[in-house]
């Protein structure tokens, strides 16, 4: 039976402590579905095992729920008789309600980065990789099992990139992020592929920094068509030049730009 009730559980609550002393606590002001659970941790305080962060669902007065995290300690006389249980409770509801919404965009941002069409991956302070994404698997060949926990620069980057991208891994874990560093990375299968790279600092919940998350782009194929392009541009400036033909060049206002070797 109630034997105290302050006024932060009437406030809280809604119930009076007129209302609510003398009368059963797991019957009066339990939910059903926690009522075994909670004469469970009050039996156990009745026989001098305390119980502390217990979590339990109240039910107000006007049908608010409220979560609170409950202590229950063993009452007892001047002869150490015991005469009760004393339950002093936190309202994290608000703290709760917190939690499941961080915990939602934490799951989104996973699926993010688990869907994202972009290779990403992330390491820890110690530069372990914590994070390896379905297209860096794919572009790298390299599964997620197959990468996680191994050093990035040790394990996938090319020896003579490895100081410049220990460089930008060791800013952006003092906090400098670094935008479109380019690096070649080598595939399980030997095969060269042109990364341009994101570095970002990686924080946690107290703005601690925790690692490095890289966002990268797989510009090997733009990489490709460059260079075939450059090839082309250089084949045609060779032909004009040694061409058995006078051949100039002028822009749009006439200014010569061209002016092989032929006279």
């Amino acid at each position: 039976m109630v034997t105290e009730w302050n006024r932060k559980a009437a406030t809280m609550l809604g119930f009076s402590k007129s209302e609510t002393i003398g009368k059963n606590l797991v019957h009066n002001f339990i939910q059903p579905e926690n009522r075994a659970s909670v004469a469970e941790v009050l039996s156990k305080a009745l026989a001098g095992h305390e119980v502390a962060n217990f979590e339990l669902s109240l039910l107000s007065k006007h049908g608010e729920r409220f979560t609170v995290l409950l202590n229950a300690t063993t009452r007892r006389d001047a002869k150490s008789n015991i005469t009760g249980v004393v339950g002093v409770g936190q309202d994290i509801t608000e703290l709760n309600q917190v939690l499941a919404d961080s915990k939602l965009i934490a799951d989104d941002l996973t699926r993010i980065i688990h869907t994202a069409n972009a290779p990403i991956f992330g390491i820890d302070t110690f530069g372990k990789v914590t994070e390896w994404n379905a297209k860096a698997a794919s572009v790298l060949g390299y599964s997620k099992e197959e990468s996680m926990g191994k050093s990035l620069v040790q394990c996938f980057i090319t020896e003579d990139f490895k100081s410049s991208v220990n460089q930008v891994l060791a800013g952006a874990l003092v906090g400098t992020d670094t935008a479109n560093f380019e690096l070649p990375m080598f595939t399980k299968d030997g095969e060269r592929r042109d990364i341009l790279l994101n570095a970002t600092t990686r924080r946690g919940p107290n703005d601690e920094i925790t690692g490095v998350i890289g966002v990268g782009q797989d510009i090997t194929k733009i990489r490709e068509i460059t260079s075939e392009h450059e090839r082309v541009a250089a084949d045609l400036s060779r032909l004009i030049d040694s061409a058995n033909a006078p051949i100039f060049g002028v822009d749009l206002q006439g200014m010569v730009t061209e002016w092989n070797r032929k006279r």
